[in-house]
């Protein structure tokens, strides 16, 4: 919250949306005054367009352009060639290309003009989609332009060139946010109908994204790597990302391929499995609208970081020169901000989908732990969401800052390994790849573990750490039986993720290379990737966290009660049945006369959750 307030009072994110003239005002809204500066605090609603009164012989100094920016209503489309000629626009196009103290009446009158006024004469110009700048379209004066502009460019740091490309794509970023909701939503109407012919679509689409996006990776690669006009530093990151998105993509796609030939046999398996899950849900229906409202509050909170984020971003402080224009100087310390910020988007997201885990576990733990199949207890969703809420916060509080703990180094290698790359030490990128991948595996562990905790807590109603102590036990003494039932399962689950991803970066490849402005495009086209992924991950969790605690109740089941009259399994048949069949057990354990997994002897029969 500290940085939230530090970033609304000091950072101003409409002057990187909009830009801004030499007195401080931003053009597109109206505006407060700025001390000494007697120019400054004009309303712009109506000039949107930054214009350059020497736009063809501009100079960087120290990241700024000498010349005189104005808010114009209009960029000139024709050339002018005198002081009438300005008037005359002036007039016609309610477009003023003077400096603002000056009178449309005294362009040719007042001795002081040729100061005021642009460098005559003033080239034909269109506005630029990025920053909404007035650029020339004189072949001599847009070179000159262009090569002050990709100095400026290259000379910026990271941090900016990425704020402004997500920036200049933000339509772009939001179309595509929106296309990867319709297809998780789609995936999660047809995973609570699934049937054998829909697991082989899914599978030749999964295939065919794999492919069609790799291809397409490779093909931008070899086309950008080739353009002569590549001369921007952005634009040769969009060729060095481009190159590692495409062997990521090309070892995703083998890997993917090679699991599906060995996997191809476990189809029915699969189609009965997820026909079980269907029916719980069945049970429980607003189960399906649950991801919804986790999908709308991640939004918020995200639309909220990236305002923060582009507040921080523009932070400074606005001091007034001696010719009475403004110069915005830079804060110290907003870089260490920004990463503790990014820190808070990793939790807080975390937080929310840990959230929604717990939610779907509690309404199946109520439903599983009831006796009478036929007549579910009522309002199980509103029932564990309260419960969470009054008891079980600090459960998923713990449970996403250790997720969050562990992706600090990961992120931290990251840096590093950017920064020694360019020694090209082989033993150095293979430990950091080393590093990477047991920071990989040990959170993909955590994350399955938190699972089962949160499922624990909603049986036992005890806190984070005891029920992660017990869920350990059971997975301990289950581990083989319960991931030969459910691996398939997630498998396939994780495919519907990948086919979401897949088909949302092909739609942001194809957007984004229609418009190869001066934008780190790569960029917002990974964090495109990562928002898909997150989406289609909580959607589909619906369906992979209820089996997984349905899963763990059955253990929990077979090892609290013995199918006895006096204490009776909660499980029903079609799953008992389900779960011997797939762990190749005996006839007479399919019966109930020997238990699937082993016994502790304590007797202790578990209550429903309330």
């Amino acid at each position: 919250m500290f940085i939230t307030g530090y970033a609304v009072m000091a950072g101003a994110a409409e002057r990187l949306v909009l830009g801004y003239d030499s007195f401080g005002n931003i053009c597109g809204r109206k505006n407060t005054p700025v001390k000494g500066a007697p120019l400054s605090g004009q309303d712009m609603s109506n000039k949107k367009y930054v214009f350059f009164l020497n736009s063809c012989s501009l100079e960087l100094q120290s990241l700024k352009i000498s010349s005189v920016s104005l808010c114009v209503s209009s960029c000139p489309q024709e050339q002018l060639n005198s002081l009438e000629d300005l008037q005359s626009f002036a007039r016609n196009n309610g477009s003023c290309l003077c400096v603002y103290n000056l009178n449309i009446s005294s362009y040719t009158l007042n001795p002081k003009a040729a100061e005021l006024c642009p460098t005559l004469p003033v080239p034909p110009s269109k506005s630029f989609p990025l920053l909404n700048r007035c650029v020339p379209q004189n072949p001599e004066c847009y070179s000159k332009y262009a090569s002050v502009l990709i100095s400026m460019v290259n000379e910026m740091d990271v941090f900016h060139r990425i704020l402004s490309g997500i920036l200049a794509g933000r339509d772009t970023v939001i179309g595509l946010s929106v296309l990867a909701l319709a297809f998780s939503s789609i995936l999660v109407l047809a995973f609570r109908f699934i049937r054998t012919l829909l697991v082989h679509t899914l599978i030749a689409l999964v295939v065919f994204g794999l492919l069609l996006v790799s291809g397409v990776l490779w093909w931008l690669y070899y086309d950008y790597r080739n353009d002569p006009s590549t001369e921007l530093e952005t634009q040769k990151e969009n060729v060095k990302f481009l190159l590692g998105y495409a062997i990521f993509s090309t070892v995703v796609t083998v890997v993917l391929l090679f699991l599906m030939l060995v996997l191809r046999k476990r189809l029915q398996f699969t189609v009965q499995l997820f026909r079980i899950v269907g029916k719980i849900i069945g049970r429980i229906p607003f189960l399906l609208f649950q991801p919804l409202w986790t999908f709308l509050i991640l939004i918020v909170f995200w639309v909220f970081w990236v305002a923060v984020l582009l507040s921080l971003g523009t932070a400074g402080t606005a001091q007034a020169t001696s010719g009475g224009q403004v110069e915005y100087r830079a804060l110290s310390g907003i870089c260490y901000m920004a990463w503790y910020h990014f820190v808070g988007l990793i939790w807080t997201s975390e937080f929310i989908l840990a959230c929604q885990q717990m939610t779907i576990a509690g309404a199946v733990v109520t439903c599983y732990f009831n006796r009478n199949k036929n007549s579910p207890p009522p309002h199980p969703v509103l029932s564990s969401i309260s419960v969470l809420f009054c008891y079980h916060l600090g459960t998923a509080v713990k449970g996403s800052f250790l997720i969050t703990i562990l992706r600090i180094p990961r992120i931290v290698l990251l840096y590093l390994y950017n920064i020694l790359k360019q020694k090209e030490s082989a033993c150095a990128k293979c430990l950091f790849k080393c590093c990477f991948c047991w920071v990989w595996c040990q959170e993909s562990c955590l994350r399955y573990f938190n699972q089962h905790a949160y499922t624990t807590t909603a049986i036992n109603g005890t806190n984070f750490c005891t029920s992660a102590k017990d869920a350990v036990c059971i997975l301990a003494k289950n581990s083989a039986k319960l991931a030969a039932i459910s691996c398939f399962g997630d498998f396939i689950l994780f495919l519907g993720k990948v086919f979401v991803v897949c088909f949302t970066v092909f739609g942001g490849l194809m957007a984004f290379n229609y418009h190869r402005e001066l934008q780190a495009w790569v960029v917002p086209l990974l964090l495109v990737g990562f928002f898909a992924y997150l989406m289609s991950h909580s959607f589909l969790s619906v369906f992979e966290v209820t089996a997984d605690a349905m899963f763990l109740c059955f253990a929990i089941d077979m090892e609290t009660n013995d199918g006895s009259a006096e204490k009776p399994y909660f499980v029903d048949q079609e799953l008992l049945t389900f779960v011997s069949q797939s762990n190749k057990l005996t006839e007479g354990q399919k019966h109930r006369s020997a238990r699937p997994f082993q016994d502790n002897g304590d007797g202790t029969e578990l209550q429903p959750m309330v």
